[in-house]
């Protein structure tokens, strides 16, 4: 890390819920220098000041020479876990996640690679999208970098951002004030994509982070990082 400290961050998955708080979070601090936004359409996003367009993140070794003399990647890109075949759930979830990798570290060795992947994560388990996600989390620990998995449990979207799946949509207006009710009585089960953006800014500070982060504690990162 270098310009005192200052960050330079590679953003994924910035107009998605979780990218547009963590878009916002770091657009906030002042601990970041510059966001750069991968982005698969030029245009739309409203809070990354630059954005690098890759129209297949599995071709992202295309990229490399745009991606050198980064700090950290938040990559915040993935599936809705709802209405998802299995087969595209892992192309997105796992295949892409792993070149977008891959191409990062050839290009920042000494970068950190920060991956939001979800509570209960696990590649033994019998529910699909925590299987999946458990096996990127695997796969990422296994190259040579550092890398930090997030697991948040649920994420409430903070005032102006918001989920543009049909699915999930109804779910998140009939559900947003009990899930901030829950946030401050359950903060190991639901965090904001605000908090989460800055929890992701706290780590990528860190000389050595840990290696998962849970909700819990991505809620005390977030609040340390607000004050």
């Amino acid at each position: 890390m270098n310009d005192g400290g200052r960050l330079k961050i590679v953003l994924t998955g910035a107009s998605g819920l979780v990218g547009q708080g963590v878009a916002l979070a770091c657009a906030g601090s002042a601990h970041v220098k510059r966001t750069v936004a991968l982005v698969r359409q030029e245009g739309g996003l409203e809070t990354a000041a630059e954005e690098l367009v890759l129209e297949d993140f599995q071709q992202a070794h295309r990229r490399r020479a745009d991606l050198v003399r980064f700090d950290a990647c938040f990559y915040c890109a993935g599936a809705a876990p709802l209405g998802t075949a299995e087969d595209e759930y892992r192309r997105v979830t796992l295949d892409a996640t792993l070149a977008v990798a891959r191409t990062w570290f050839t290009a920042n060795p000494r970068g950190m690679f920060l991956y939001v992947s979800g509570a209960h994560a696990n590649p033994e388990s019998h529910v699909m999208p925590l299987r999946v996600k458990g096996e990127t989390e695997q796969a990422l620990a296994q190259l040579p970098g550092r890398t930090v998995m997030l697991r948040p449990g649920g994420v409430r979207p903070v005032a102006g951002t918001g989920t543009r799946h049909g699915l999930l949509k109804p779910l998140y207006v009939l559900g947003g004030p009990l899930m901030q009710l829950a946030g401050a009585a359950l903060p190991s089960m639901v965090t904001s994509n605000l908090s989460l953006g800055r929890a992701m800014i706290a780590l990528a500070r860190m000389r050595d982070p840990p290696a998962v982060v849970e909700c819990a504690q991505i809620n005390q990162l977030g609040d340390a990082d607000a004050a």
